[in-house]
Formats: C-alpha cells, sequence, structure tokens
C-alpha cells in the first residue's frame, strides 16, 4: 500500500526542520510519495528532493499559496509544476514581499496590549526572514509564556477578530490556479475543512475554483475529522475533483499527525498522485 503525504513544512517557511530532515523523517515513517509545500515559497525543494530520491521516494515540487477569498485568508496548493517557470516565481515573489510589513504591524498591534517585542522575538523563529509568518509569532508568545502551545496563541491572539491579527493582500484565487496551472501543475484547495465557511459559501469556493482551473482537494487532511472527509468526498464526486491527501505537518509537537500517518483516502476516488 502506497503511503502519500502531500501536504507539509520546512523551516524553509515555518516548520520547525530543515526541508532534509523533512524528508527523512517521511521516508523513515514509511512514505512512499512525498510533496513539500512550503508557503509561497520554494527553496527547499532541491534539499528535500535529493533525500526523498536517496531514499527511493518519489518526490513531487509543491507549494502552498495564500489567497484571499470573499473575506477569508484560504490555501491553495500547487503541486508537480516545473518550480523554473517565471511566472510561477515572479507570483510567489509578489506573495512573500508583503511579510515582514504584516509583521511589523502584528508587533504593533500586540504591543498595544502589552506584549512587547513580538517582532524581534518572532524573527529569531524564522529561518528565512522573508517569509515570516504568524506561526513564528506563535512560536515566541509560547517562549514568553503568554500561552501553553502554539494553537492556543491562534485562538486567542491572531486570527480575525483577534487583537493580534492584522488584515493584508494577498494573492487572489484566480492567480494562483493561474501560476500553478501555468507551470504545468496541478492546484488543490489545502484542508477545505478549517475555512469558517457554510455550506453555500464553500459550494460557491468550489465553483469558482473549478471554473478557474482547480482540480483537486483535500480530501483527506490532518486537520479533518471523519465527518470532514466524508463531506469532502462527496463534493470532490460531485465537482469532479481529484482528491488530495496531507498531514499539514509542521514540526514535531506542533503538528495535528506526523508525516504519512494520515488515514486512507476513501474508496471511489481519484487519487491526485495518479495524475503524475
Amino acid at each position: 500500500m502506497q503511503i502519500v503525504d502531500l501536504h507539509c513544512h520546512s523551516s524553509a517557511s515555518d516548520g520547525l526542520l530543515p526541508p532534509a530532515e523533512v524528508a527523512r523523517r517521511a521516508a523513515e515513517n514509511g512514505v512512499n510519495i512525498l510533496a513539500l509545500t512550503d508557503h509561497d515559497d520554494m527553496e527547499g525543494l532541491p534539499d528535500a528532493r535529493a533525500v526523498a530520491l536517496e531514499a527511493g521516494m518519489q518526490f513531487i515540487n509543491g507549494v502552498e499559496i495564500s489567497i484571499e477569498w470573499g473575506g477569508l485568508q484560504v490555501h491553495i496548493v500547487g503541486l508537480n509544476f516545473d518550480d523554473r517557470d517565471a511566472a510561477l516565481n515572479a507570483g510567489l515573489l509578489s506573495v512573500r514581499s508583503g511579510r515582514v510589513g504584516r509583521a511589523q504591524r502584528m508587533s504593533a498591534e500586540l504591543e498595544k496590549i502589552g506584549i512587547e517585542g513580538c517582532f524581534a522575538g518572532a524573527m529569531r523563529h524564522a529561518e528565512n526572514p522573508n517569509l515570516i509568518s504568524r506561526a513564528h509569532f506563535a512560536r515566541y508568545l509560547v517562549e514568553i509564556g503568554v500561552c501553553k502551545d502554539v494553537r492556543s496563541v491562534f485562538e486567542s491572539y491572531i486570527v480575525p477578530g483577534r487583537p493580534g491579527y492584522v488584515e493584508h493582500r494577498w494573492a487572489t484565487l484566480e492567480e494562483s490556479i493561474r501560476w500553478v496551472v501555468g507551470a504545468g501543475g496541478t492546484a488543490v484547495i489545502a484542508h477545505p475543512g478549517r475555512y469558517k465557511l457554510n455550506r453555500a459559501e464553500m459550494r460557491q469556493l468550489l465553483e469558482e475554483f473549478k471554473a478557474l482551473g482547480g482540480q483537486a482537494i483535500e480530501v483527506v487532511s490532518g486537520s479533518h475529522s471523519p465527518e470532514n472527509v466524508a463531506v469532502f468526498s462527496r463534493f470532490a464526486r460531485e465537482y469532479g475533483f481529484m482528491a488530495s491527501c496531507g498531514s499539514d505537518f509542521h514540526g514535531p509537537g506542533e503538528s495535528y499527525i506526523d508525516l504519512g500517518r494520515l488515514a486512507p483516502t476513501p474508496q471511489g476516488l481519484t487519487p491526485v498522485w495518479e495524475a503524475f
């Protein structure tokens, strides 16, 4: 039986382990097909690919693109694309370029409620400073004792409606799909069960995604409940999407599940990796 994990992160974005270590851990966990999907950046792909191939795994180019849709931040995973594609690289650069400014604004908001030094503290946790993210702020707030764990920080401080959250202009759904598909890849909606959308809004997202050239959704995700898996299996069948799966691993102690520890993809769906 193949063990597939097409969504995980390294220290090239907001993961804890270097890209090579992510690939090595995946191999140790029995993964056969791996995609590294760092946020808005492909810097970690060469190191992860080298280790994966040495270990006998099939390695898939991946990236997770931050977009805004309906006033929410949504993530589109790109898989199996040409990482040398000029338009994709330029698009990802445009998304990355605003992260430092957003981090400075987040720090200023947290200072208003008495939490000092957040920008410098978060930067210490960011191996790639151009990709400073909310996860790096969360690790700093855990470090200084504001919250017990990263998930608590997100819930209390850095999601919409909380004191450390700031608006930011990400890519659009249309842009992200155009970049991925234009580079020969497959566009996937990441962990759809995490978005606060009602059934009608989810249908609108899926319909727009399909109309723009999107091809797959993550049916099985580290953050999906069995109910989520059932719901998105039905949506995949209804809309003709291929099914993807990924742990969304960020590192030991910070992830829903470990690499390669996903539930099986339900039968009757077309696995996205069969297209590779």
